[in-house]
Protein backbone atom coordinates (compact mmCIF):
# COMPACT_ATOMS: atom_id res chain seq x y z
CA UNK A 1 0.00 0.00 0.00
CA UNK A 2 1.44 2.99 -1.19
CA UNK A 3 1.60 5.92 1.51
CA UNK A 4 -0.56 9.22 0.83
CA UNK A 5 1.54 12.16 -0.04
CA UNK A 6 2.09 14.95 2.32
CA UNK A 7 2.91 18.45 1.30
CA UNK A 8 6.13 19.84 2.73
CA UNK A 9 5.59 22.21 5.75
CA UNK A 10 7.42 24.57 8.02
CA UNK A 11 6.63 26.45 11.18
CA UNK A 12 7.65 29.41 13.60
CA UNK A 13 7.85 27.91 17.37
CA UNK A 14 8.30 30.72 20.21
CA UNK A 15 6.63 31.39 23.50
CA UNK A 16 4.35 33.18 23.22
CA UNK A 17 3.36 32.34 19.36
CA UNK A 18 -0.21 33.60 18.55
CA UNK A 19 1.21 37.03 17.59
CA UNK A 20 3.71 35.93 14.56
CA UNK A 21 2.62 37.03 11.57
CA UNK A 22 5.13 34.55 9.50
CA UNK A 23 2.67 31.82 8.88
CA UNK A 24 0.64 34.93 6.90
CA UNK A 25 3.78 35.40 5.11
CA UNK A 26 5.16 32.47 3.93
CA UNK A 27 1.34 32.05 2.91
CA UNK A 28 1.37 34.05 1.04
CA UNK A 29 4.69 33.65 -1.01
CA UNK A 30 3.53 29.59 -1.14
CA UNK A 31 0.01 30.78 -2.72
CA UNK A 32 1.61 33.32 -4.88
CA UNK A 33 4.21 31.24 -6.13
CA UNK A 34 1.45 28.05 -7.02
CA UNK A 35 3.99 26.03 -4.71
CA UNK A 36 2.29 23.02 -2.84
CA UNK A 37 3.48 23.32 0.96
CA UNK A 38 2.34 24.73 4.71
CA UNK A 39 3.57 27.10 7.19
CA UNK A 40 2.53 26.89 10.61
CA UNK A 41 2.52 28.04 13.86
CA UNK A 42 3.62 25.80 17.14
CA UNK A 43 3.73 27.11 20.20
CA UNK A 44 6.41 25.34 22.12
CA UNK A 45 7.85 26.62 25.81
CA UNK A 46 10.98 26.36 27.29
CA UNK A 47 10.41 22.88 28.68
CA UNK A 48 9.31 21.28 25.79
CA UNK A 49 12.18 22.15 23.02
CA UNK A 50 14.15 19.75 22.99
CA UNK A 51 11.34 17.05 22.85
CA UNK A 52 10.29 19.41 19.63
CA UNK A 53 13.20 19.44 18.04
CA UNK A 54 13.97 15.93 18.25
CA UNK A 55 9.88 14.77 17.43
CA UNK A 56 10.70 17.06 14.14
CA UNK A 57 13.59 15.37 13.09
CA UNK A 58 12.17 12.25 12.23
CA UNK A 59 9.91 13.70 10.52
CA UNK A 60 10.25 14.07 6.51
CA UNK A 61 7.60 16.15 5.83
CA UNK A 62 9.26 18.82 8.09
CA UNK A 63 11.52 21.48 6.44
CA UNK A 64 12.74 22.95 9.26
CA UNK A 65 11.26 26.20 11.47
CA UNK A 66 12.08 29.71 12.41
CA UNK A 67 12.78 30.24 16.03
CA UNK A 68 11.63 33.71 17.54
CA UNK A 69 11.64 34.16 21.67
CA UNK A 70 12.44 33.23 23.94
CA UNK A 71 14.89 29.72 21.97
CA UNK A 72 16.87 31.79 19.66
CA UNK A 73 20.39 30.76 21.87
CA UNK A 74 18.38 27.51 23.84
CA UNK A 75 17.63 25.83 20.19
CA UNK A 76 22.00 26.28 19.60
CA UNK A 77 22.55 23.19 21.74
CA UNK A 78 20.30 21.01 19.98
CA UNK A 79 21.21 21.19 16.38
CA UNK A 80 24.14 21.49 13.97
CA UNK A 81 26.20 24.50 13.64
CA UNK A 82 28.63 24.18 10.61
CA UNK A 83 28.50 28.40 9.51
CA UNK A 84 29.26 29.11 13.80
CA UNK A 85 26.70 31.04 14.25
CA UNK A 86 27.16 30.43 18.16
CA UNK A 87 30.51 31.80 17.39
CA UNK A 88 29.65 35.17 15.56
CA UNK A 89 25.78 36.50 16.11
CA UNK A 90 25.13 33.89 19.17
CA UNK A 91 21.11 33.00 18.25
CA UNK A 92 19.60 31.59 15.49
CA UNK A 93 16.39 31.88 14.12
CA UNK A 94 16.12 29.48 11.67
CA UNK A 95 16.55 25.55 11.62
CA UNK A 96 16.65 23.72 7.96
CA UNK A 97 16.29 19.91 7.96
CA UNK A 98 18.36 18.19 5.59
CA UNK A 99 17.78 15.02 3.66
CA UNK A 100 19.58 12.81 5.63
CA UNK A 101 17.36 14.10 8.62
CA UNK A 102 20.26 16.37 10.34
CA UNK A 103 19.42 19.73 11.60
CA UNK A 104 21.53 22.87 10.73
CA UNK A 105 21.34 26.20 12.46
CA UNK A 106 21.50 29.65 11.02
CA UNK A 107 20.95 33.34 11.45
CA UNK A 108 18.56 35.35 8.61
CA UNK A 109 18.09 38.28 11.25
CA UNK A 110 21.26 39.71 10.37
CA UNK A 111 20.74 40.44 6.58
CA UNK A 112 17.09 40.83 7.37
CA UNK A 113 17.60 43.82 9.67
CA UNK A 114 20.54 45.17 7.01
CA UNK A 115 18.11 45.12 3.98
CA UNK A 116 16.61 48.60 4.44
CA UNK A 117 19.95 50.27 5.25
CA UNK A 118 22.15 48.73 2.65
CA UNK A 119 22.21 51.26 0.35
CA UNK A 120 23.18 53.97 3.10
CA UNK A 121 26.87 54.63 4.44
CA UNK A 122 27.35 53.77 7.92
CA UNK A 123 30.97 53.70 8.35
CA UNK A 124 31.92 55.23 11.61
CA UNK A 125 28.30 56.77 12.15
CA UNK A 126 27.47 56.42 15.94
CA UNK A 127 24.54 54.57 16.57
CA UNK A 128 22.54 53.57 19.51
CA UNK A 129 20.77 49.93 20.11
CA UNK A 130 17.75 49.71 22.80
CA UNK A 131 17.93 45.90 24.51
CA UNK A 132 20.79 42.92 24.44
CA UNK A 133 18.89 39.81 23.46
CA UNK A 134 18.95 37.50 20.21
CA UNK A 135 17.68 40.46 18.36
CA UNK A 136 20.33 42.88 19.46
CA UNK A 137 23.05 40.25 19.05
CA UNK A 138 22.20 40.17 15.16
CA UNK A 139 21.98 43.48 14.61
CA UNK A 140 24.96 44.12 16.22
CA UNK A 141 26.72 41.74 14.03
CA UNK A 142 25.17 43.26 11.06
CA UNK A 143 26.60 46.61 12.50
CA UNK A 144 29.98 45.91 13.17
CA UNK A 145 29.59 44.31 9.42
CA UNK A 146 28.75 47.89 8.00
CA UNK A 147 31.90 49.39 10.66
CA UNK A 148 29.75 51.68 12.45
CA UNK A 149 31.10 54.10 14.78
CA UNK A 150 30.80 54.18 18.16
CA UNK A 151 27.31 52.05 19.51
CA UNK A 152 25.70 52.91 22.61
CA UNK A 153 23.47 50.20 24.12
CA UNK A 154 20.36 50.93 26.81
CA UNK A 155 19.64 48.11 28.25
CA UNK A 156 18.44 47.40 32.06
CA UNK A 157 20.96 45.30 32.41
CA UNK A 158 24.20 46.62 31.94
CA UNK A 159 27.08 43.93 32.13
CA UNK A 160 24.92 41.77 29.59
CA UNK A 161 25.43 44.84 27.40
CA UNK A 162 29.12 45.24 27.90
CA UNK A 163 29.76 41.99 27.02
CA UNK A 164 27.96 42.40 23.59
CA UNK A 165 30.35 45.11 22.56
CA UNK A 166 33.09 43.00 23.14
CA UNK A 167 31.91 40.29 21.29
CA UNK A 168 31.59 42.45 18.64
CA UNK A 169 34.65 44.23 18.33
CA UNK A 170 32.99 47.32 18.59
CA UNK A 171 33.33 50.49 20.70
CA UNK A 172 31.05 52.42 22.73
CA UNK A 173 29.42 52.53 26.14
CA UNK A 174 26.38 50.90 27.86
CA UNK A 175 24.08 53.48 29.51
CA UNK A 176 20.31 52.97 31.57
CA UNK A 177 17.24 52.67 29.57
CA UNK A 178 16.19 56.22 31.22
CA UNK A 179 19.66 57.25 30.17
CA UNK A 180 19.46 60.56 27.59
CA UNK A 181 20.17 59.19 24.02
CA UNK A 182 23.43 60.86 22.61
CA UNK A 183 22.93 62.41 19.30
CA UNK A 184 23.29 59.06 17.06
CA UNK A 185 22.40 59.02 13.22
CA UNK A 186 21.17 55.49 13.82
CA UNK A 187 18.73 54.46 16.49
CA UNK A 188 17.35 50.57 16.93
CA UNK A 189 15.08 49.53 19.49
CA UNK A 190 15.99 45.39 19.06
CA UNK A 191 14.01 45.22 22.31
CA UNK A 192 10.12 43.72 22.94
CA UNK A 193 9.57 47.36 24.70
CA UNK A 194 6.54 48.82 23.14
CA UNK A 195 5.27 45.64 21.84
CA UNK A 196 1.33 44.76 22.47
CA UNK A 197 1.17 43.29 26.02
CA UNK A 198 4.91 44.75 26.80
CA UNK A 199 5.88 48.45 28.51
CA UNK A 200 6.42 51.36 26.20
CA UNK A 201 9.43 52.36 25.52
CA UNK A 202 9.75 56.02 26.19
CA UNK A 203 13.10 57.60 24.52
CA UNK A 204 13.71 61.20 24.64
CA UNK A 205 14.34 61.84 20.70
CA UNK A 206 15.43 65.13 21.15
CA UNK A 207 18.87 65.30 21.26
CA UNK A 208 18.93 63.03 17.67
CA UNK A 209 19.88 65.19 14.32
CA UNK A 210 17.62 66.22 11.65
CA UNK A 211 18.81 63.39 9.41
CA UNK A 212 19.05 60.55 12.08
CA UNK A 213 17.25 57.49 11.30
CA UNK A 214 14.77 55.72 14.15
CA UNK A 215 14.28 51.88 13.60
CA UNK A 216 11.78 49.44 15.33
CA UNK A 217 12.03 45.84 15.16
CA UNK A 218 8.51 45.84 16.59
CA UNK A 219 6.00 44.94 14.02
CA UNK A 220 2.92 44.66 16.53
CA UNK A 221 1.50 47.42 16.74
CA UNK A 222 3.56 48.69 13.36
CA UNK A 223 3.02 51.75 14.62
CA UNK A 224 4.87 52.15 18.13
CA UNK A 225 4.98 54.78 20.37
CA UNK A 226 8.68 55.20 19.80
CA UNK A 227 7.83 55.52 15.59
CA UNK A 228 5.11 57.77 16.36
CA UNK A 229 7.54 60.29 18.04
CA UNK A 230 10.28 59.99 15.77
CA UNK A 231 7.99 60.79 12.91
CA UNK A 232 6.07 63.49 15.07
CA UNK A 233 10.16 64.92 15.14
CA UNK A 234 9.92 64.64 11.07
CA UNK A 235 12.97 61.87 11.47
CA UNK A 236 13.20 59.12 8.63
CA UNK A 237 11.49 55.54 10.19
CA UNK A 238 12.13 52.02 9.61
CA UNK A 239 9.31 49.71 10.86
CA UNK A 240 9.35 46.17 11.79
CA UNK A 241 8.10 44.61 8.74
CA UNK A 242 11.09 45.35 6.71
CA UNK A 243 13.16 43.12 8.79
CA UNK A 244 10.34 40.60 9.28
CA UNK A 245 10.16 40.35 5.79
CA UNK A 246 13.86 40.18 4.84
CA UNK A 247 14.41 37.34 7.56
CA UNK A 248 11.74 35.69 5.92
CA UNK A 249 12.47 35.88 2.16
CA UNK A 250 16.19 34.23 3.49
CA UNK A 251 14.18 31.75 5.29
CA UNK A 252 11.72 30.99 2.58
CA UNK A 253 14.40 29.71 0.12
CA UNK A 254 15.99 27.11 2.40
CA UNK A 255 12.60 25.73 3.06
CA UNK A 256 11.07 25.32 0.01
CA UNK A 257 13.82 26.32 -2.44
CA UNK A 258 12.32 29.18 -4.34
CA UNK A 259 12.89 32.87 -3.99
CA UNK A 260 9.70 34.93 -2.94
CA UNK A 261 8.26 36.48 -5.74
CA UNK A 262 9.17 39.92 -6.78
CA UNK A 263 7.04 42.83 -7.00
CA UNK A 264 4.53 41.55 -4.61
CA UNK A 265 5.41 43.46 -1.22
CA UNK A 266 3.31 46.36 -1.27
CA UNK A 267 0.41 43.47 -1.39
CA UNK A 268 2.03 41.54 1.53
CA UNK A 269 2.33 44.59 3.36
CA UNK A 270 -1.11 45.35 2.57
CA UNK A 271 -2.32 42.18 4.15
CA UNK A 272 0.05 42.39 7.29
CA UNK A 273 -1.26 44.87 8.27
CA UNK A 274 -4.93 44.90 7.40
Amino acid sequence: MSTPYAPPYAEVIGDPIAQSKSPLIHGFWLEALGLEGDYRRAHVKPEGLAAYIAERRTDPDWRGCNVTMPHKAAVMDLVDDPGDIRGTIGAMNTIVRQKDGSLIGTNTDAAGFYSPLAELDLEGAPVAVVGAGGAARAVLFALARAQVGPVTILNRSPLKAMGLLATFGLKGDVVALDAQLPPVSLLVNSSSLGMKGQPPLDLDLSPLPEDAIVYDLVYSPLQTGLLKAAEARGLDTVDGLDMLIGQAALAFELFFGASPPEGRDEELRALLTA
